[in-house]
């Protein structure tokens, strides 16, 4: 009987193994991996495992198969059919660390959540992967490094940063020699600027009190100087695992006898006369590279390397500190004051601050002086209008950053209800608030040109999310994966929502080529012509001025039903994706680790009560960066020979979207198509759905001239493109090529827009 037992925990645990093993892409869309005795038995692999006596998985966790309500039951078994089985074989199975994480990742699959990438919780470095844990060292250790020094990102660095910080260095060095009392720090100085030149390969240690460590199991391990464990202590925290073998036998071998007892470092004349001449000229020279280097992201090592320079080694008694060749280790670390083995890294892209990546902490500093040049100097004085206007419309973009990551940690700490009312009230907060600017800054110029700029907006952003964003999507993750496979179901709804947003959108304008007054100026025809055509401009469909009474009868009510059947039927798509077809996206949460998800190990980089915070701040400055932007785009569209309607559909329809284009190009990496195509249609869906109907409600209450009656490019183009995307979908399959086609077709539309006259009233 042991023995049975024993077979059987060992069967287990070797299947547990296979399954670990298996599971190692992230994203499983592959229904071939899951195959059963039968069909019925397929559709209920939850319920299977739980008929298998006294074998608890290590991997059952309370969450797996949580968001999979898709389970028939016993007495339905006979009744399976075709039908039901292609619903449920497009599986996504998805790793979640905690159970935070695991409703962002559901929320990811919802229909009307903002898609969010990364993480909302803190990730243990253990965990992380070695290019990563690089990525956040302190650079205070000797490690085993392969390759040459000699690389070009280090040579970068001698060209921008070494050869000045290593003169300013000399010329201290200097300085301190002519104080006399300053020597010491005068020949340290004079080190420093031969270990600043070219640092890699070298270390800084202390001196004082040597101390070989010696590892039984380790012979040849290095010297290892002890350093001051008040400051080592609080850098580095070492974890044992449980299970280890019996500790090493540590034997401390003293190289050479201690050095005479020195002064005290505060008692000396040398350390005033550094502190008052040498430190604060070499700190001026630190914090330059530190704010350059940290600016230029890739060479954060850099940033680093002079962050522990300024405030470790330069606070140090000068002849503590020694700078050696680093030996290759062998077995073992060992830890130093400064160790650097390359200026550059490619992977600092993945770099994170308290959660939000390195790209929009470095852009944050670009919002507070876009305020403060925007709202100070007026009369441009100082800044011209087209320098306002862009850094104004760059500001958009850590903005909106923010304001993803607020919506994706409180949705993630939240339930549904409050998830769902957060992204209905801050997902379309940033196109909004340029929306509504914009048309008020027209209505008090008196200007028709910002309504069409406006237009043009929306326009650009239903095809850029249409196309651009599913086609760099593709071809971005078709040259890593080959092929990739979604789901062409959900993908479908998507589809559908998006005939019904088009139709609806462009209603009023098809209304208008049938019933408007087709007006044309400047006519010109010579006298007893009756054979040749009139030669006429500005041809258009006009229903505002020239035939009120059909636009107060006919048009505006249709405008005001459309922007009530819009709602309506995006309120229908979410009740159906979530609540009575929502085994359409088949999504199982499981544990990344093979532990029982749970929250109380998580901690969240933003709470609700701080994500709530930035969420309202970031709010207030894009409505103000949305002010500049309108007010200061003035000069542009007047003096610019590009066409309105291309910075429309440029510039004020992608900027915002920069950050859901990184998300869906970062989807399509790791082989999950199918994220990145639904964050475009998410998008789309929510322009025509929830802020055309809210701009129209604004200008029923606030009247700004806002007119819901599209230019024939504008309605030919969304059109178009909603054809063609959904036959690019119908087979649920996609590649590089079919990527290719709608960004091509995109960069057509664009060239279109290009070329195109100025539109009425610009």
């Amino acid at each position: 009987m042991a023995h049975t037992k024993h077979s059987m925990s060992t069967d287990v645990e070797s299947r547990r193994r296979r399954s670990t093993e298996g599971s190692e892409p992230f994203w499983d869309h592959d229904p071939r991996s899951r195959r059963c005795s039968s069909q019925c038995d397929r559709l209920c692999v939850a319920g299977a495992y739980l008929e298998i006596p006294d074998t608890p998985s290590p991997c059952t966790s309370q969450y797996l198969g949580h968001y999979t309500p898709k389970c028939l039951s016993a007495q339905r078994h006979s009744r399976c059919t075709d039908d039901v089985w292609q619903e449920a074989s497009i599986r996504t199975t998805i790793r979640a660390e905690n159970e935070v994480e695991a409703h962002k990742l559901a929320n990811n699959y919802r229909f009307g959540f903002r898609k969010w990438k990364s993480h909302v919780t803190e990730r243990p470095i253990e965990d992380r992967s070695d290019v990563v844990k690089e990525l956040y060292s302190d650079l205070n250790y000797i490690k085993h490094h392969s390759g040459s020094l000699v690389s070009v990102g280090n040579v970068i660095y001698v060209l921008l940063f070494g050869w000045w910080i290593s003169l300013f260095y000399f010329l201290v060095s200097l300085l301190m020699f002519c104080t006399i009392a300053g020597i010491p720090y005068g020949k340290l100085c004079l080190k420093l600027s031969g270990y600043f030149l070219w640092p890699f390969g070298k270390a800084l240690q202390k001196s004082i009190s040597l101390v070989k460590k010696c590892c039984i199991k380790f012979p040849h391990c290095e010297a290892i100087p002890e350093v001051d464990e008040r400051k080592e202590s609080s850098e580095v925290k070492e974890s044992t695992p449980l299970l280890r073998s019996a500790p090493a036998v540590t034997a401390e071998i003293p190289l050479t006898a201690l050095p005479p007892k020195q002064t005290r470092y505060w008692c000396r004349l040398s350390t005033y006369v550094w502190l008052v001449l040498g430190y604060p000229l070499l700190a001026v020279v630190h914090f330059l590279a530190i704010f350059l280097s940290w600016m230029l992201v890739f060479t954060i090592p850099v940033s680093k390397m002079n962050v522990r320079t300024l405030s470790i080694i330069l606070l140090m008694p000068p002849e503590e500190v020694i700078i050696r060749t680093v030996k290759k280790p062998q077995g073992c670390e060992t830890r130093v004051l400064l160790c650097c083995y390359r200026a550059f890294n490619w992977y600092y892209y993945k770099f994170t601050v308290d959660g939000i990546n390195v790209f929009a902490v470095n852009l944050l500093p670009l919002v507070i002086i876009t305020l403060v040049i925007g709202y100070i100097d007026k009369e441009d004085y100082y800044v011209s209008s087209e320098a306002k206007f862009a850094t104004a419309v760059s500001s958009i973009i850590p903005l909106s950053y923010y304001i993803g990551m607020g919506i994706a940690s409180i949705s993630a700490q939240s339930n549904f209800a409050v998830g769902a009312v957060v992204n209905a009230t801050f997902g379309s907060i940033t196109e909004m608030a340029f929306y509504i600017t914009a048309l008020l800054q027209g209505h008090r110029a008196g200007s028709k040109c910002y309504a069409e700029i406006v237009k043009s907006a929306l326009t650009g952003t239903l095809l850029g999310c249409i196309l651009f964003i599913p086609g760099i999507c593709m071809i971005i993750g078709g040259c890593k994966h080959r092929e990739q496979r979604f789901n062409s179901r959900s993908a479908g709804v998507s589809s559908a929502l998006l005939f019904i947003s088009i139709g609806g959108v462009f209603a009023p304008t098809l209304f208008s080529k049938a019933y408007g007054n087709f007006i044309c100026e400047g006519c010109n025809n010579s006298p007893g012509n009756t054979t040749k055509p009139f030669l006429c401009n500005n041809c258009h469909y006009d229903l505002s001025e020239n035939n009120r009474p059909l636009f107060l009868s006919h048009i505006e009510p249709l405008v005001y039903t459309i922007s009530v059947l819009l709602p309506s039927a995006y309120l229908i798509g979410l009740i159906f994706t979530l609540k009575t077809h929502s085994h359409i996206y088949d999504i199982h949460i499981s544990d990344a680790h093979c532990h029982v998800v749970s929250d109380h190990g998580a901690v969240v980089h933003w709470s609700r009560a701080r994500a709530l915070v930035v969420l309202i701040l970031a709010t207030v400055m894009m409505a103000a960066c949305a002010d500049l932007s309108t007010e200061h785009i003035k000069p542009i569209i007047s003096n610019s020979s590009v066409s309105q309607y291309f910075i429309g559909v440029t510039v004020l329809a992608m900027v915002p979207e920069l950050p859901e284009i990184v998300n869906g190009i970062q989807f399509a990496l790791q082989n999950n198509i199918s994220l990145s195509l639904e964050v475009g249609s998410c998008i789309a869906v929510q322009v025509c759905m929830l802020q055309i109907p809210l701009l129209i409600l604004f200008n029923a209450f606030y009247d700004v001239g806002f007119v819901l009656i599209f230019s024939d490019l504008h309605l030919w183009a969304s059109i178009f493109s909603v054809i063609l995307v959904n036959y690019i979908f119908m087979d649920g399959k996609s590649d590089y090529f079919q990527g290719t086609a709608l960004v091509v077709v995109y960069l057509i539309l664009l060239a279109l827009y290009f070329f195109a006259p100025a539109p009425l009233g610009c």
